[in-house]
């Protein structure tokens, strides 16, 4: 069938007296067409009217849709059943055409970005070959929307503390900060509303803050707002992900950062230059770092237990042996792993993300061979102090530590009665316990009291005597 522009050519041909075989030799077409057009006297082209073989079915596949929920090979297995003869192709087209299930899609929106105005950061779970097994991992991505410049690593979950330190590795990659910073609604850092509503959560606002951004999301629905972003995560699938092992996740972002050095100095046919080249041109639009970028840490508290280790996320990591029963606090990177015993750190591992339930064992940690024996016939430094005062508590001292075993606690206790309490009193207790293998210390200081009651607490016998 002829176009519109050829029939509105045969038509003026025609009217400027021009015959049918002239028109039609002028235009390489058929003189039969040419006939058509000039019948017919109008340049639109005419409908077309073909029956289509679904049509006969229109309200069958309107009910079938309906009950399966959308599933056109049901759909066609129901229809087959019935008597009818279409091919799924066919119905697929009808149901395309006619907008059965599939509303056209609505046309996308184009942004315009200034330099240094907005990156775009998104996460999305794939899968990878980490070591010996394939484990789910999420890719944190961020994107510059001006020079499409881009930087993504890998880790095995995402909270806020892996958001808060991948968005300062990242800000550190590029050397600076875009004023917005577009989500998606994310809940690691959204803590109310959506879209233009959107309130982020205290710690990540004071954390963009710090960097001279402010976080904004786009409306619900509205993902080409942040296509930037979204759009890296296919080819990071495809060609980074697919077919590679690694052999931990070190080694994971390790190429993932090569892989970003690459792709950011490759040249673009659709930007006509590399996203370096656009970068050099941004980078003095961004936000600079402040003077110093630090470390970003998790602390939690941790006992050492019986084995001299404490448990971070199911992995083992040891801690000095004296410090055994102690409360640590554990500064976590996603580096290394900081133990601290008040102010002075007490041991630094490299973190361990996989297998679960591993030691990580620094041999300093553990005592030489004979070691811990030799310290445990060691008395202790307070009943040394209390032999030293009074040497006549050596024999209750064997005792006790045969009775309570190396606790210190128990010869702290006595040595602060020696030193609060009448001397001869506690002495005469302590006999009295001794004769009598007596090493409860709150029976103990019962005694005592009742050694002392008369000197020092004075009862009035009559309460009308008026004596206090």
């Amino acid at each position: 069938m002829l176009d519109e522009a050829t029939r509105t050519t045969i038509l003026k041909l025609k009217a400027a007296g021009h015959g049918t075989r002239a028109i039609a030799k002028a235009l390489s077409v058929a003189r039969i067409s040419v006939r058509r057009v000039i019948a017919s006297g109008a340049a639109t082209p005419p409908p077309i009217h073909r029956a289509e073989l679904a049509e006969a079915h229109r309200e069958a596949i309107l009910e079938l849709y309906a009950r399966y929920q959308g599933h056109l090979g049901r759909v066609h297995e129901d229809l087959l059943a019935r008597g009818a003869e279409l091919s799924y192709q066919t119905l697929t087209a009808f149901c395309r055409k006619h907008g059965i299930g599939s509303p056209p899609a609505p046309p996308a929106g184009h942004y315009e970005f200034a330099a240094g105005r907005e990156m775009q950061h998104d996460t999305s779970p794939h899968w990878a070959t980490v070591g010996e097994e394939v484990v789910r991992v999420q890719i944190a991505s961020i994107v510059l929307c001006y020079s499409r410049l881009i930087f993504f690593q890998v880790y095995p979950r995402f909270t806020r503390f892996e958001c808060k330190a991948f968005l300062t590795e990242a800000l550190r990659y590029v050397g600076g900060a875009a004023a917005n910073c577009m989500i998606d609604n994310t809940h690691v850092i959204v803590a109310a509303g959506s879209g233009r509503t959107m309130i982020p959560a205290p710690e990540m606002a004071a954390f963009a803050e710090r960097y001279g951004f402010k976080f904004i999301a786009h409306e619900k629905g509205d993902a080409n707002r942040s296509a930037r972003v979204e759009a890296p995560f296919h080819r990071i699938q495809t060609a980074f992900l697919a077919g590679s092992k690694f052999a931990d996740w070190r080694d994971l972002n390790a190429q993932a950062r090569t892989s970003c050095e690459k792709w950011n100095a490759t040249f673009s046919n659709k930007l006509h230059a590399s996203r370096r080249e656009l970068f050099a041109a941004e980078r003095a639009h961004l936000k600079p770092l402040p003077l110093h970028v630090p470390e970003v840490y998790q602390l939690q508290s941790r006992i050492v237990d019986a084995e001299g280790y404490v448990n971070l996320n199911r992995i083992r990591y040891s801690a000095p042996w004296r410090l055994i029963g102690r409360t640590l606090e554990a500064r976590e990177t996603l580096e290394r792993v900081e133990l601290y015993d008040g102010p002075r750190c007490v041991a630094s591992h490299q973190r361990v993300w996989s297998p679960l339930d591993t030691r990580v064992t620094d041999p300093a940690h553990r005592p030489p061979r004979g070691e811990h024996k030799r310290e445990r016939a060691q008395p202790a430094p307070e009943a040394l102090e209390m032999l030293e005062l009074e040497p006549r508590m050596s024999n209750y001292l064997m005792g006790l530590k045969q009775q309570v075993g190396d606790r210190r606690a128990p010869p702290r206790r006595l040595l602060s009665m020696l030193q609060e309490y009448p001397r001869e009193a506690f002495l005469a207790a302590v006999a009295l316990a001794e004769q009598y293998r007596l090493f409860d210390l709150d029976r103990l200081e019962k005694m005592v009291l009742r050694q002392i009651a008369h000197d020092f607490f004075v009862l009035a016998l009559n309460p009308e005597d008026g004596n206090d």
